[in-house]
Parts: structure tokens; C-alpha cells; sequence
């Protein structure tokens, strides 16, 4: 560590705040730079204050700040105390499992994430200005401290894309796979389209084809310029499929209401309309040089409408607006064939027994391998004609 380095973290502290309203909304969006919009201080206060998160879901805020001798906000880690492993999508059943055999408590554990979102983004938030890869790694090991002093399991940052967590040796890393969208400077959705193969292309057009044959026509709407009723009916839409398909709906109406009002420019909603009337909804934010694909929902039965609201509007969106990436959410090796290419991401785990460190560490090595090969399996489908089939992964 050089003398600068030194002078840097010299009289800093953490401490632990359990609202993030105790922060002021300025300091803790400094830390982001506001390409990352799940972490903005008005996405995680809607959370706390709105009844999203709690005992009853099992997300309890923990939040590790970082501050310097004059109490100024140089650093901070988005931390929840977690009774279960709902809403995370870094699955550990098997490890929760494995400490019941041992006779040992699994929960409560403590995540640093965003709640109920797969998405990739930082973990460490640490205004750019002040960024240096020792505060960094003391930013690591306040997240450790604090996991110690609560008497937890275990710490887990997950979906980070924070380079000196991910070559940290206090972690174990575990290797993951999502299907992303690349703008490649299309300049529209048939430039976009002419990379395919003719046996794709075809496939997607028709896709498209179906929904307007169905007279069913998408308007794309910012979330400050939506109405009231709007949202009642996308809250409605989002309740009944996770109740569909038997998962829990923590969001409420006043969430989606709060940051719409709060948040709203980095809110996008795609409707799909028939005669008039609201058949479906696709939800969507919207970051720096991203897009986040997060919940959909519809009335009717319309073919091929999950493709176009959720997947096909977006990438248009993409290249009208000049991101870069789109993530449309976890899981679905149906994306693969619609130009959403297998991507790594990667989370990273401490734990408190260090009996525990070296099994999951080699269930990590092995769980990595057959990542990449199913990662490596799929890109044998990719759509695009002219496809490198090198290894498109950002490895540690």
C-alpha cells in the first residue's frame, strides 16, 4: 500500500444502518454514478417503505456504510440480513441443506444485492472520484466484519461485477450463466436481423407478424408519464403471473407508484393494447448504457406476445436509444434463438466456518465446469450466421 493509499483510508469507520432513509438520497446516489439504477436510493427506500421487504420475505435491511473522520459517505455495501433464499437467484439449497445435516444453522446469512434482482451490476459502491482498488478491498472487509459481528453463516454478493471482489482470495467465486443482448452499432431491428440465418430471421418475422395480425399494437411509455390507472392495471398484471405460477408477489401497488414518481425516467413500460384496451405489460429500467428486463404479465392468450413485449421491443429500444447491453432477466435458453447469447455472471461467498470453505469450494470447481459446457452447447445455436463460437465469458 503507497503513502497516498494510506492517507486515504486513514480515520475511516463502518457502521451498520438498518433504513436506508438514514442516508441522504444525494450521498448514497454519488456512490453509483447512476448507471445502475437497482441501486439507487429511491429503488431500495420504495423496498423498505412499502411493505417489500421484512420477516414476512425475509429480507431485513443491514446495510454496511462506509465513512471518513468527517462522517462523509466515501463508501457502502447494500446488505440484507436473509432468513431463506427467496428473491435471489444464486441458488444454495444444497448448502442450506448441507449445514442442517451438520447440525449447524444456515440462516440467518447476510446478501449484499439488490433484492428480488438477477441483474449484474456493482456490489461496492464507491463514488468514482475516490475509487482505489485498498479502499475497495476495505470495503470487502467491512462486509466481512459485519458478517462476523451479526454472527451469520455466511456473506454473498451476488451478480457483482466488482473486479477486486472477484479476485479477492478471502472468497470462493461461483461461475453462472444468463442470456444477454449486445448492440453491435445496429442501426435498426433489420440490421439487427440481417446478422441471422435465413432460417432465424424467419422465425423472429413471423413472431412479429403474429402479434400485429392479432391487431394487437406495443407502445413503449417512460414511467414518469404513466397514469395512475396504468399502474394498477401493470401491478395486477405482475401479481397474477407470479401467482400463476405459484411464486410470491413481493411487490406491492405503492412500490411501483413510488418509483415511478421518484424514478420514472429510468422506467420503461412496454403495453400491449387491443382495441383500446391493455392485453399485456412488459417492465423494464433503465441504466446508463442498459436495459433491465424485470416483469410481464397479459390477459389473453395472444401468440408470440411474450416474445415482442418483453424481448423484441427492448432490443428496438437498445439500438433507438444507443445501449449497450439488454439483460432480459434470469434463465430461458428460449432467448438464445432471438439473438441472447449465454453470458457469464458471477457471485462471490464468504464463510464462517472454514470447515465449510473447502467442500463448497470444490462443488464450485465442478459446478463451474458444467457451466461452461452448457454455456459452450448453447452458443452451438447462436442465430447469427457469421457467430464467433470462441469463449464469450470474461473470466477471472
Amino acid at each position: 500500500m503507497n503513502a497516498q493509499d494510506k492517507t486515504q483510508l486513514a480515520g475511516l469507520r463502518s457502521r451498520i444502518i438498518r433504513n436506508i432513509g438514514a442516508v441522504e438520497p444525494e450521498a448514497w446516489n454519488a456512490l453509483t454514478d447512476g448507471a445502475y439504477p437497482f441501486l439507487r436510493h429511491e429503488f431500495l427506500l420504495a423496498l423498505e417503505e412499502c411493505g417489500c421487504l421484512g420477516e414476512h420475505v425475509g429480507w431485513i435491511p443491514y446495510h454496511v456504510v462506509i465513512e471518513d473522520s468527517e462522517r462523509r459517505l466515501v463508501g457502502a455495501l447494500p446488505a440484507y440480513l436473509k432468513l431463506n433464499s427467496f428473491g435471489e437467484f444464486v441458488f444454495d439449497w444444497a448448502w442450506a441443506d448441507a449445514y442442517e445435516r451438520a447440525g449447524m444453522p444456515y440462516y440467518p446469512k447476510l446478501v449484499v444485492a439488490s433484492p428480488f434482482t438477477p441483474a449484474t451490476g456493482p456490489r461496492l459502491l464507491i463514488p468514482p472520484e475516490r475509487y482505489s482498488d485498498s479502499l475497495a478491498e476495505a470495503a470487502v472487509e467491512s462486509a466481512i466484519e459485519a458478517a462476523r459481528d451479526a454472527g451469520v453463516s455466511s456473506l454473498h454478493w451476488l451478480f457483482t461485477q466488482d473486479r477486486v471482489l472477484l479476485h479477492s482470495e478471502r472468497v470462493l467465486k461461483r461461475l453462472g450463466c444468463q442470456f444477454h443482448w449486445e448492440n453491435r452499432g445496429y442501426r435498426d431491428f433489420e440490421d439487427f436481423l440481417s446478422g441471422f440465418t435465413a432460417k432465424r430471421r424467419k422465425e423472429v418475422k413471423r413472431e412479429r407478424r403474429q402479434v400485429r395480425d392479432a391487431s394487437v399494437e406495443l407502445r413503449r411509455i417512460r414511467g414518469d408519464r404513466v397514469e395512475p390507472d396504468i399502474w394498477r392495471t401493470v401491478y395486477e398484471l405482475y401479481r397474477s403471473t407470479f401467482a400463476r405460477h405459484g411464486n410470491y408477489p413481493a411487490l406491492t401497488l405503492e412500490f411501483f407508484e413510488a418509483i415511478a414518481a421518484k424514478m420514472g425516467e429510468q422506467i420503461l413500460l412496454v403495453l400491449a393494447e387491443r382495441h383500446g384496451r391493455i392485453v399485456g405489460a412488459a417492465f423494464f429500467l433503465v441504466g446508463r448504457d442498459a436495459l433491465y428486463g424485470r416483469y410481464w404479465g397479459c390477459t389473453e392468450d395472444v401468440t408470440a406476445l411474450h416474445f415482442e413485449a418483453c424481448y423484441y421491443q427492448g432490443i428496438e429500444y437498445c439500438i433507438e436509444e444507443g445501449l449497450r447491453r439488454f439483460e432480459p432477466g434470469a434463465q430461458g435458453e428460449h432467448k438464445v434463438s432471438r439473438g441472447f447469447l449465454p453470458t457469464e455472471t458471477w457471485s462471490a461467498h464468504w464463510l464462517a466456518d472454514v470447515g465449510f470453505r473447502d467442500p463448497i469450494a470444490r462443488f464450485l470447481e465442478r459446478e463451474m465446469g458444467l457451466v461452461r459446457a452448457y454455456m459452450s452447447e448453447l452458443n452451438a445455436h447462436s442465430p447469427f450466421k457469421n457467430f464467433d463460437h470462441a469463449d464469450r465469458s470474461e473470466s477471472l
